[in-house]
């Protein structure tokens, strides 16, 4: 199936860090904010914020999924185990993590030929944000420079909880 005759991204399955797969359709009926994630961007720090942002919001049925990827400066060059415990250990993210994928490019992963072919177009940068209402569509695409925890951001994730 092509991506962009997708309906929602419960119609994707991808493996998730430690290699099993993790159908999308696992997070029905949540709210979802799906992120392209590196290691070693000046935005890096942003896993923190995301997990605050998780944290805060994962009792009410939202989900943060983060992607790494290595499109973009070669800031995501290690392998699934290292960059599980480079999250774990300097920001003790407890949100789900995807297996390493490319996230632009004539290898795209078909979820995010689906995620930018619904809105905004090619993901320029590590840390865009797309939020996943509870049908599995896109509702909202923040850009890297975008904090977890600033005010449109969180405004859009309570709105998605509604």
């Amino acid at each position: 199936m092509s991506a962009f005759a997708a309906s929602s991204i419960y119609e994707f399955t991808l493996n998730d860090i430690d290699g099993k797969p993790m159908p999308l359709q696992s997070l029905q009926g949540k709210a979802v904010l799906v992120v392209n994630v590196a290691s070693q961007c000046g935005y890096t720090p942003q896993y923190a914020g995301l997990e605050a942002l998780y944290q805060k919001y994962k009792d009410r049925g939202f989900v943060i999924v983060g992607v790494p990827a290595n499109n973009f400066g070669g800031q995501e060059p290690g392998t699934n185990q290292e960059i599980k415990q480079f999250c774990s250990r300097k920001y003790s993210v407890t949100f789900p993590m995807l297996a390493k994928v490319s996230v632009k490019g004539a290898d795209m992963t078909p979820l995010y030929q689906y995620l930018t072919s619904t809105r905004g177009g090619d993901v320029k940068w590590n840390f865009t944000k797309f939020l996943i209402g509870k049908e599995g569509r896109v509702l909202a695409r923040f850009e890297p420079a975008v904090a977890p925890d600033a005010a449109e951001l969180t405004a859009a994730v309570e709105k998605a909880l509604q």
